[in-house]
């Protein structure tokens, strides 16, 4: 297993080291419950370091991110950050990322861990067919990067920085720690407020001193505290935001999982007019009356948990399956999401999930499961 820049830290703190797409990362420092209240009531520290970072340069790097991206890259400004979906010519999802363009022609690609190297071929492949003029550099291994997220996040940065908390959602700025510049991107993965840092992995030991210097698992007071994969995935479960491997895939039509935001299916790409790939098979989707299946939340009653893989069925011989599940620390409830047919959508709708040993009875809710106030 690769380790992350940070993975002294991890060990120094206890965390329950797992093997996560070929790293080895916390699941958990204590309890997961534990930690998931710690981010919704102040703060939690979280090594996301396993995400890929792709640099895009070059004459072409507009163009290149047009056409395997689902939204518009052209219009955004220096400073912004936009999430997209990579799709495949079928229409399903490679991987979703975040676009952060740093310049003109400078832009940096975040992916998910498990899809980075797919997601670099994919690049350089459109590159060498369209013989475009840029160049794709993975920035993975020699930066680390730490999301801090939480409702008191953004006061606790402000005690340090006055440009930073001003950043508008979907912002990025480029700060300067001594002699070690580090990308700071209002973005997360959790429902709360906060902000994403990328930083040279040489840097580490001296920037995560000055970073995490108020980290203290032990203290029970502490602002912030280290959280592991465990209760980020809960988090972002009650957020209602998809995973890729499960709400997202290869073989899941993107207009399937909830974020048609991130989808424009009228875009003419560059100069060229060129679509993103996928796009075709997408309009065709839209075009003969939507997907098979939409993502909705469900409530389950009682305290059993639904997983990945468990058949749903509706009224009316309507099934479907769920994508993932868990006990809501902060909604106080079993929940799940779940491709079910459109005649099964509709909130209120009421539902058993089969869990091969009991029948969990519940109902369609809306996403998300969570909303910060």
């Amino acid at each position: 297993m690769q380790q992350t820049p940070i993975h002294s830290f991890h060990v120094e703190h206890g965390g329950q080291m797992v093997d996560y797409a070929g790293w080895e990362l916390p699941i958990r420092y204590g309890s997961i419950a534990d930690e998931h209240a710690q981010t919704r009531a102040s703060g939690s520290v979280f090594d996301v370091s396993h995400m890929g970072r792709i640099e895009l340069k070059g004459l072409h790097a507009k163009r290149l991110l047009e056409r395997v991206c689902s939204r518009r890259i052209g219009n955004m400004q220096q400073g912004q950050c936009r999430y997209a979906l990579v799709c495949n010519e079928q229409g399903g999802v490679r991987d979703d990322v975040i676009v952060m363009r740093m310049d003109e022609d400078d832009f940096l690609v975040v992916c998910n861990g498990a899809n980075r190297e797919k997601i670099v071929g994919h690049l350089e492949s459109v590159v060498g067919e369209r013989g475009m003029k840029a160049t794709v550099t993975d920035k993975t291994l020699k930066t680390a990067m730490v999301a801090l997220q939480g409702p008191k996040v953004v006061d606790l940065v402000s005690t340090v920085s006055k440009e930073v908390p001003a950043l508008k959602r979907y912002r990025f700025t480029v700060k300067n720690l001594v002699i070690v510049k580090l990308i700071v991107a209002r973005t997360g993965y959790t429902g709360e407020d906060g902000f994403e840092v990328i930083l040279p992995a040489q840097a580490v030991p001296m920037a995560m001193k000055l970073l995490l210097k108020d980290v203290d698992p032990e203290d029970p007071d502490a602002v912030l505290k280290p959280a592991g994969l465990g209760a980020r995935d809960t988090l972002r479960l009650e957020a209602g935001m998809p995973l890729y491997g499960h709400e997202l895939g290869e073989d899941i039509n993107a207009l399937s999982c909830g974020v048609d935001f991130a989808i424009n299916l009228d875009k003419n790409a560059d100069e060229d007019g060129e679509t993103f790939i996928g796009q075709e098979a997408l309009v065709r989707t839209r075009n003969e009356g939507g997907p098979g299946n939409r993502l909705v939340g469900l409530r389950l009653e009682g305290s059993r948990t639904a997983r990945q893989g468990m058949v749903v069925r509706a009224a009316g011989g309507h099934e479907g399956i769920v994508t993932s599940g868990c006990i809501a620390p902060t909604v106080g409830a079993s929940i799940a999401m779940a491709f079910l047919p459109g005649g099964a959508c509709e909130v209120g709708t009421a539902v058993e999930v089969e869990t091969g040993r009991a029948t969990l009875a519940g109902e369609v809710v809306p996403l998300p499961f969570y909303k910060k106030s």
